[in-house]
């Protein structure tokens, strides 16, 4: 069995060393021995390179005589949920569908980020009743991190 926190400092060291923004998204190591590493970057996208950096230091330092393993390193996929509060600070500007725990699901803009609160604009069509007619009208939703249960960024190729 392969030690989680053996691979997260050697995750860890490879990060410090490149210092340039490079974070986990997650880790996850099955009962095979697959280990699949997910990065991403505070700014900008994560490159081969660092790919390569980080899954050469976990391949160097762990005995393949003693444990077999199977290694994968990847950037985190943009048509994925996000995982990691930096995903969010990173796409400020962005358009999102969020599920949140409680409520309904809805999609807007990510507009500010305050601590560990999300402020979302949303525009919606709504009938005014003295103009007898629909206007569009834009709306504040403010949503703390860990009070969403899913959010995915929306792909747009306009």
């Amino acid at each position: 069995m392969l030690d989680r926190k053996l691979i997260e400092s050697l995750i860890a060291e490879r990060i410090a060393e490149l210092d340039n923004g490079l974070y986990v998204v997650d880790l996850r190591i099955s009962p095979k021995n697959v280990i699949n590493v997910e990065l991403d970057k505070l700014k900008g996208g994560v490159s081969v390179s660092d790919c390569m950096a980080v899954s050469r230091n976990i391949e160097h330092n762990l005995d393949r005589e003693q444990t077999d393993f199977e290694l994968h390193v990847s950037s985190a996929g943009l048509d994925q949920p996000i995982r990691h509060i930096n995903q969010f600070a990173k796409n400020v500007g962005r358009s999102f569908k969020v599920q949140p725990l409680e409520g309904e699901k809805f999609e807007a803009e990510l507009v500010k980020m305050a601590d560990d609160n999300l402020v979302f604009k949303q525009r919606i069509q709504r009938r005014d009743e003295e103009k007898k007619k629909k206007v569009w009208v834009e709306e504040f939703i403010e949503l703390p991190y860990d009070q969403i249960k899913e959010a995915k960024i929306v792909i747009s190729f306009k």
